[in-house]
């Protein structure tokens, strides 16, 4: 069956940085477009970056120039590189694959930015 694990959260001052792994199973990763959500307290889930299986790579607006979505595909692993990390990026990190008809997620990772 598909299986999505996250690491890599953790609290960090702001200004700092993190970076996020999702490791995938039972899919065939290459083939596939793969993407990071956030969920803030109180807030609805987000899309905050993808990368398509061409490795082309799309970002919301509050993130780029900061966040950097990567893949390696010899490791089925996804990559969430996140730097000047601001309060409003606290949340719950999942990692998600489209596939029809309902996609994939994982458990989520905790990203808390505080001082």
């Amino acid at each position: 069956q598909v299986q999505l694990v996250e690491s890599g959260g953790g609290l960090v001052q702001p200004g700092g940085s993190l970076r996020l792994s999702c490791a995938a199973s039972g899919i065939i990763f290459s083939g596939n477009a793969m993407q990071w959500y956030r969920q803030a307290p109180g807030k609805q889930r987000e899309l905050v970056a993808r990368i398509s299986s061409d490795g082309s790579t799309r970002y919301v607006d509050s993130v780029k120039g900061r966040f950097t979505i990567s893949r390696d595909n010899a490791e089925n692993t996804v990559y969430l590189q996140m730097n000047n990390l601001k309060p409003d990026d606290t949340g719950v990190y999942y990692c998600n694959v489209p596939i029809p008809p309902i996609g994939y997620w994982g458990q989520g990772t905790q990203v808390t930015v505080s001082s």
